[in-house]
Parts: C-alpha cells; sequence; structure tokens
C-alpha cells in the first residue's frame, strides 16, 4: 500500500520537527526532506531549504529523529535535493556532487535508502554530448549508493522554464526516450524514476503509458499538477519559454486526470511513497498559505488514494 506524504520545501521557514508534527496531526504518513546545503546558496524558488542538514547528521542525531519520526507515526519517503549535477561550471557541479554524496550517506544513516534528485544536464550541449557527460559524472555517485545500498530516484523535470536555462534545460531525464538511453548507459539497479506526471504534460508525453514500461524502475512518486492554457501555446507555440503558456497547480486543479494516474500506480502494484508537491503560485502569499495548499491537495487525492 503507497504510503502518501508531503516533500516539505514548501515549508520554508518551519522546523523539521514542527514539519512532523503538523504531518503526524493530518494524517499525511511521509516526508519527502528538502536536504539542500545548511549553508543555502540555492536562488530559484523551492530551492535552498534545508530540513535535515546532511553534512553534519551524526549516529546521535539520526537516532533522535527517527525516534520522533516512530513517536509521530511519520516516515521519510527520502532526502530530497535537486541541483544540475552535469551544470558547465565545474566548481559548481562539485559542490553539487559532494553534497549529493553526503545524502547517500546521511539517507544510509538515517535508514531511509532513498535520495530523490536530478540528473542534470548541461543547456549548451546537445543529448548526445550530454549523455557523455552522464558517463563521466554518475558512475562514482551510484557507486557510493550502491555501496551504501541507496536508491537514487531522478525526476523526470526538465527544468526548463524561463531564460536562463535555455537552451537545453537542466535534468537530462525528461522522457522515456531519454530514460531508455540513461538506463542503457548506467546499469546500476539503485538508479530509478522520481515519476511526476505534470512535466510530461506541458510536453505532450503520455503520462500514464510510460507508469507500465518503466514500473520498476519507479522508486518514488510525485503528486503535482499543470495547467496547460491552450489559448496561450497557441500565441507562443511550443518553442516559447514553457511558463509563457502552461502554470504548476495544486493537484485537481490542472490536467491531470489523477483517476487515470492512481488506476495505473494501482495497476503496476506500486507499493512506494508518494508525495504531494506545492509549487502553485496561488499559494505562495505566507507559511499559512503553503500549508492549506498542501490540505487542499491531501484532501482532493485522497478520492483515488484511499
Amino acid at each position: 500500500m503507497m504510503k502518501f506524504g508531503v516533500l516539505t520545501a514548501i515549508f520554508d521557514g518551519m522546523e523539521f520537527y514542527d514539519v512532523v508534527d503538523f504531518a503526524s496531526e493530518h494524517n499525511l504518513e511521509c516526508l519527502e526532506v528538502a536536504c539542500w546545503p545548511a549553508s543555502g546558496g540555492a536562488k530559484r524558488r523551492y530551492a535552498g531549504v534545508c530540513h535535515i542538514d546532511a553534512e553534519a547528521l551524526t549516529e546521535e542525531k539520526a537516532e533522535e529523529i527517527n525516534a520522533y519520526l516512530q513517536k509521530k507515526h511519520v516516515k521519510i519517503s527520502s532526502l530530497g535535493y535537486y541541483p544540475n549535477t552535469m551544470d558547465p561550471d565545474p566548481e559548481k557541479r562539485t559542490a553539487y556532487v559532494n553534497h549529493i554524496h553526503a545524502l547517500i550517506d546521511a539517507s544510509a544513516l538515517l535508514g531511509v535508502n532513498m535520495v530523490t534528485t536530478f540528473l542534470g544536464r548541461d543547456p549548451k550541449k546537445n543529448v548526445e554530448e550530454n549523455l557523455e557527460l552522464v558517463k563521466e559524472v554518475w558512475p562514482p555517485i551510484l557507486q557510493h549508493a550502491e555501496e551504501k545500498n541507496v536508491r537514487i530516484a531522478i525526476e523526470n523535470c526538465p527544468m526548463w522554464f524561463t531564460k536562463d536555462e535555455w537552451p537545453g534545460g537542466q535534468n537530462l531525464m525528461t522522457s522515456p526516450a531519454n530514460w531508455r538511453k540513461v538506463f542503457d548507459l548506467l546499469k546500476s539497479p539503485n538508479l530509478g524514476i522520481n515519476y511526476d506526471p505534470s512535466h510530461f504534460i506541458w510536453q505532450q508525453i503520455d503520462y500514464i503509458k510510460p507508469l507500465y514500461e518503466f514500473k520498476d524502475r519507479i522508486f518514488h512518486v510525485h503528486y503535482k499538477d499543470i495547467k496547460l492554457y491552450q489559448d496561450k501555446l497557441a500565441d507562443v507555440g511550443v518553442m516559447a519559454y514553457p511558463l509563457e503558456y502552461m502554470s504548476p497547480k495544486l493537484p485537481g486543479l490542472g490536467d491531470v486526470d489523477w483517476g487515470k494516474y492512481v488506476s495505473a500506480l494501482n495497476d503496476i502494484r506500486y507499493n512506494g511513497d508518494s508525495v504531494i508537491e506545492v509549487e502553485d503560485k496561488a499559494f505562495e502569499g505566507s507559511l499559512e498559505d503553503a500549508k492549506k495548499a498542501v490540505l487542499l491537495s491531501a484532501r482532493y487525492l485522497r478520492n483515488f488514494i484511499y
């Protein structure tokens, strides 16, 4: 049976234990814990949040965290961190990769054994050139993950929304075609997918069919919606910056058919963890708005999950 919860990045400004309390109070069973470096540095929306300092985690602190989670009947689904591990700036790339290594260690120490992230991409290189970069960057990460018995789930977000991410975006794992290429290069059984149907909506990719083909590679699941504005798309076309014709929404307020989606997850016997990801601009005014967004999303999705 799927566990159901939330990605904690929306709770910027709340302490980790307060987030656990909120989840427990509202029957959210799991948390994908945002684990950017405690030193900060990330500038984009929903990034830079640190609810567990992976680099400073000790065995004693891990035991304290797990004891509190057990008391509140909440689990950690994954440690989440979403940088561009193939950034063209070597200094940035090294820092991002080093932090993923820290997350692998922390995830093992906590007994979570899951890290959710991006594969990365050099936006100025084509797919073939980026696949060569994959062979350089990712084997050492996956070797470390295998040694620690930690699985890594790559979200299918293109990170290709605004002019600063143009022309190629910052994540290569954007489509079933690219998934096949990456999995063919990286044979590790510890590499899988953090499946988010919303990113396929604006790319005009079938978001149901890949669930069946890649069922053994789906390690983690997001619930986020996208609204595609056909009138805007008709004006700017698919080669415009995507945020000119679409917008992330709460589940139920966009174009994902959640009944079909959850039905497909049931078909493939998915029994991993699934979390709400809030990126709806209508709920960015305050922390109370963020909490409301999570509760509205949970109330809607429970029509399908339970």
